[in-house]
C-alpha cells in the first residue's frame, strides 16, 4: 500500500483539486462549499510534504515518475514527475493556495461555488504545468491556467476588471499562440516525440535553435512577465481579487521562469548563450523600471505589481548567467518572491475589506487601530526590499554573486533596483502606517481577526526561517541545478565575453 501511495503521489495530488471540485458541485451550502475547498488544498499540501519526504536531494533527475500511455498514435503520454526545480514550485503552489482560500472567506459572498472551483482547477493545473513531462500535457495545462484567472479577474474584480480580464487574455494567448509554434517546431526537430527529457537530449542545428528559442523566449517572458512585456501585469493585480492576485503573484508568474530552466537553458544552449547579453541587459532594465514605477504609485495593490516586475527581472538575470549561484538566487528568488508578495497581496486584501480602498492617500495612522496588522505588514514589507535576515535578501544576493562572475556593471545597475524597492516601500510605510489616522473611521478599524492572523503567520514564519537559514531548500535544488549548469559548460567557454563593461 505504501509503495502503491508513493508511486502515485503526484498524480494523487492533482487528483485531489479535480475532485473537490465535483464535490462542491453537489454542495449548496455556502459555508460548506469554503470548507470542502480549504480542505482539499490543505490535503495536497500535505501530500506535498509527503514529497518532499520522499524526495532524495543527492538524485539529479527526475524522481516520481509516473507515465501512462495517453493518444499512442500522436505518441502522446501522461507523464509527469519531478526534480529539485520543480519539486519548490510545486511546494509553493500547495502552500499558497489554502491561504487564497482563507482570504476569500468572507470577501467572496457572491457565486463562492464558482470561486472556489476557480482556486481548485488553478492549483490542479498548475500542479501538472510544474511536474508535466510532456510537451502536449504541459501546454494543454499551461492554457487551462489561464481560464480560471480570467474569470477571476472578469467577476470578482474591480471597477475596471472587464478591461483588465481582457488585456489579461489577450496578451496570454499571445503568448501561447508563440509556445504552440515553439512546441510544434521542437516536436519536429526533435523527432516527432513530445517527450520533454528525451527532447532535452537531442542536439539541434543553430538555426532551428535560434528560432525556437525565440518563440520560446518570447512565451515565457509575457508569462514573467519581462519588459517590454508587462503592461498587463499591473492592470490585472489592480483589479483581481486578493486570492487572484496570491495566486497570479505568487505562482502563476513563475511559469514563465520555470520555462527557461526547463525548456530554454538544456534544450538550447547555444541559443541561449547567444542571446544572454540582450536577456541581461532587458533583466537590469526591468529591475530599474519596476523599481522606479512602484515608486510613483498611488495606489496599494499597483504599487505591489509594479514591485513584482523589479523582483522577477532578477529571476532572469540569475538564469541567464549560467551559474550555480546565479541559477540557485533565481529559484530562490521565484519561491521568495511568492511568499513576500502573495503575503504582501494579503495584507492589502485585509485592508481593503475593511475600507474598500485601495489608495495610499486614504490612510495613516493604523499602527494605534491594528499593530497586529502593522507588524506583519512591516516585516513583509521590508522583506520584499531585502532586509538581510529576510528570504529575498539571500535569493538577491546570490543573484547578483552570480552575476558578478560575468559582469560588475550589472551588479551596479541592479543594485539601483533595491536602493528603488527600499524607498519605495519605506515611503509607502510612513503613508500608510505613522502619523495620525486621516479619517475617524480609520481609527476605529479592527485588528486582524484569527482567520487573518492563520493566512499571514505561516508566510511570516517563512519569511524569517528563509532568510536565516536558506540551506535546506539550496540542498533541495542543487543536484538539479549542478546538473543543468553542467549541461552548459561546453557552450559557455565564451559566454557572456562579448558583454560591455566587463
Amino acid at each position: 500500500m505504501t509503495t502503491l501511495f508513493t508511486e502515485h503521489l503526484l498524480s494523487l495530488m492533482i487528483a485531489i483539486p479535480f475532485l473537490g471540485i465535483a464535490m462542491i458541485a453537489c454542495i449548496h451550502d455556502q459555508e460548506w462549499i469554503r470548507r470542502v475547498a480549504f480542505g482539499c488544498t490543505v490535503v495536497d499540501f500535505l501530500l506535498a510534504l509527503a514529497l518532499l519526504s520522499g524526495f532524495d536531494f543527492s538524485n539529479q533527475g527526475m524522481q516520481f515518475v509516473e507515465r501512462m500511455q495517453w493518444m499512442p498514435t500522436f505518441n502522446i503520454q501522461y507523464a509527469v514527475g519531478v526534480d529539485g526545480i520543480s519539486l519548490l514550485l510545486v511546494m509553493l503552489t500547495t502552500l499558497l493556495c489554502p491561504f487564497a482560500v482563507l482570504c476569500s472567506w468572507k470577501s467572496i459572498t457572491v457565486r463562492v461555488r464558482s470561486f472556489m472551483a476557480m482556486i481548485l482547477l488553478v492549483e490542479g493545473a498548475m500542479i501538472v504545468v510544474f511536474a508535466a513531462l510532456d510537451l502536449f500535457l504541459f501546454f494543454m495545462l499551461w492554457e487551462v491556467t489561464m481560464i480560471p484567472m480570467y474569470f477571476m479577474i472578469i467577476l470578482w474584480g474591480g471597477p475596471q476588471r472587464i478591461a483588465a480580464g481582457i488585456k489579461f487574455v489577450l496578451y496570454s494567448l499571445s503568448g501561447s499562440l508563440v509556445l504552440l509554434l515553439a512546441i510544434l517546431g521542437l516536436f519536429v526537430e526533435g523527432g516527432k516525440t513530445f517527450d520533454i527529457l528525451m527532447l532535452a537530449e537531442r542536439t539541434y542545428t543553430p538555426e532551428a535553435q535560434f528560432w525556437i528559442f525565440l518563440a520560446f523566449f518570447l512565451a515565457f517572458a509575457i508569462k514573467l512577465p519581462m519588459l517590454p512585456f508587462h503592461t498587463w501585469l499591473p492592470d490585472a493585480h489592480s483589479e483581481a481579487p486578493t486570492a487572484g492576485s496570491v495566486i497570479l503573484a505568487g505562482v502563476l508568474l513563475k511559469m514563465g521562469g520555470y520555462g527557461f530552466l526547463r525548456f530554454c537553458l538544456p534544450m538550447f544552449p547555444e541559443a541561449s548563450v547567444m542571446f544572454a547579453p540582450y536577456i541581461l541587459w532587458l533583466s537590469v532594465a526591468g529591475i530599474l523600471y519596476g523599481g522606479y514605477m512602484a515608486l510613483a504609485q498611488s495606489d496599494l495593490k499597483k504599487l505591489v505589481a509594479y514591485s513584482s516586475i523589479s523582483h522577477m527581472g532578477f529571476v532572469t538575470l540569475g538564469i541567464f548567467v549560467f551559474n550555480n549561484h546565479g541559477i540557485q538566487g533565481a529559484i530562490l528568488q521565484m519561491v521568495n518572491h511568492g511568499i513576500t508578495t502573495g503575503a504582501l497581496f494579503l495584507a492589502v486584501g485585509q485592508l481593503y475589506d475593511r475600507t474598500h480602498s485601495r489608495a495610499i492617500q486614504d490612510y495613516g495612522g493604523l499602527q494605534k487601530p491594528m499593530p497586529r496588522f502593522v507588524a506583519f505588514f512591516c516585516l513583509f514589507s521590508v522583506a520584499s526590499f531585502g532586509l538581510p535576515g529576510t528570504c529575498n535578501f539571500i535569493g538577491e544576493f546570490l543573484v547578483l554573486v552570480g552575476t558578478s562572475f560575468e559582469s560588475y556593471m550589472m551588479v551596479l545597475v541592479a543594485m539601483g533596483g533595491i536602493v528603488l524597492a527600499a524607498a519605495y516601500m519605506l515611503w509607502m510605510l510612513q503613508r500608510v502606517v505613522l502619523g495620525q489616522p486621516r479619517t475617524p473611521a480609520i481609527s476605529q478599524l479592527s485588528d486582524l481577526s484569527m482567520r487573518e492572523m492563520a493566512t499571514v503567520i505561516p508566510l511570516a514564519v517563512l519569511v524569517l526561517w528563509i532568510g536565516l537559514y536558506p540551506s535546506p531548500l539550496m540542498e533541495m535544488m542543487d543536484s538539479s541545478v549542478t546538473h543543468l549548469v553542467q549541461q552548459m559548460a561546453p557552450y559557455q567557454a565564451n559566454a557572456l565575453s562579448e558583454l560591455v563593461f566587463k
